[in-house]
C-alpha cells in the first residue's frame, strides 16, 4: 500500500471519528453513558489514534509519488509568509476566545476574530493546509496538506448544524451575524480594529519564528 493511500485512509479516519463521536445521536448516548469528561478523553484519545500516526507517515514518506506542481522561489514567499501570519493570529484568538460553534463553546458574542470567521481555530488550520499546498505539490503532499483544508470545511458546517439543531442559546444570532469563510462577512475590517494588539502580535511574532526554525524542526 502507497504511502499516499495510507495518509488518505489515516484522514478518512480521523474525519470519520470526529464526525461520528460528535454527531448528537451518538454524543448524546456516550455523555448518558460515559459522563462529559470521559466523553471527552474518549473522543481525544481517537483523534490522537488516527492523527499521531497519520503525521508519522507522512513525514517519513514526504514528497514522495508523482509531483503534479512545484510552486518554489521568492514568489511563493510573499504568499506564505503573511498567510502563516493570517493563521497564526487566528490560532491564537481561537485560544483567546473560543468559537461557541466548538465542542467546549466558548461566549456567542460576534466581535473581534469571529467577525472575520465564527470558526478561527478550523481555518487557521484550513490557511496552514491551503498555504503549504503551494510548494508541495507531490500525490502524498496533496493529500497530507489538503486534509488539512478539507476537514475543517467539513467541520465547520458539522458544528455549524449541530449548534443550530440543538438551538444552542445565543447561536443562531451569532451565526447568522458572523460568515463562516475568512473576510466573507461585511464586517470583517471591524473584526481586524476589534482584535487585541497583543493576539495579532503573538501570531505574527509565532510565524517569524516557526519560519526561522522551520528547517531544523521540519526540513524544507
Amino acid at each position: 500500500m502507497g504511502a499516499t493511500l495510507i495518509v488518505l485512509l489515516l484522514w478518512i479516519g480521523f474525519a470519520g471519528g470526529h464526525l461520528l463521536l460528535s454527531s448528537l445521536t451518538v454524543r448524546n448516548a456516550l455523555v448518558a453513558r460515559l459522563g462529559e469528561q470521559p466523553f471527552r478523553g474518549l473522543y481525544s484519545l481517537v483523534a490522537f489514534a488516527f492523527f499521531i500516526p497519520l503525521v508519522w507517515v507522512y513525514f517519513a514518506h514526504r514528497h514522495t509519488g508523482p509531483w503534479l506542481w512545484a510552486w518554489r522561489g521568492t514568489s511563493v514567499h510573499w504568499v506564505m509568509y503573511p498567510g502563516m501570519a493570517l493563521a497564526f493570529v487566528l490560532l491564537i484568538a481561537s485560544l483567546v476566545q473560543p468559537s461557541p460553534a466548538s465542542v467546549v463553546p466558548g461566549e456567542a458574542t460576534p466581535k473581534g476574530a469571529f467577525r472575520i470567521t465564527r470558526h478561527p481555530l478550523l481555518m487557521a488550520f484550513a490557511l496552514f493546509g491551503l498555504l503549504h499546498l503551494l510548494p508541495n505539490g507531490s500525490t502524498t503532499d496533496i493529500v497530507f496538506f489538503g486534509g488539512f483544508v478539507a476537514f475543517p470545511l467539513i467541520g465547520a458546517r458539522h458544528q455549524d448544524a449541530r449548534k443550530l439543531a440543538t438551538n444552542a442559546s445565543g447561536f443562531r444570532p451569532f451565526y447568522e451575524a458572523t460568515p463562516s469563510l475568512p473576510f466573507t462577512g461585511g464586517n470583517a475590517l471591524l473584526g481586524v480594529r476589534e482584535m487585541s494588539p497583543f493576539v495579532v502580535a503573538g501570531g505574527v511574532l509565532a510565524a517569524v519564528v516557526v519560519r526561522y526554525f522551520h528547517a531544523s524542526w521540519f526540513g524544507g
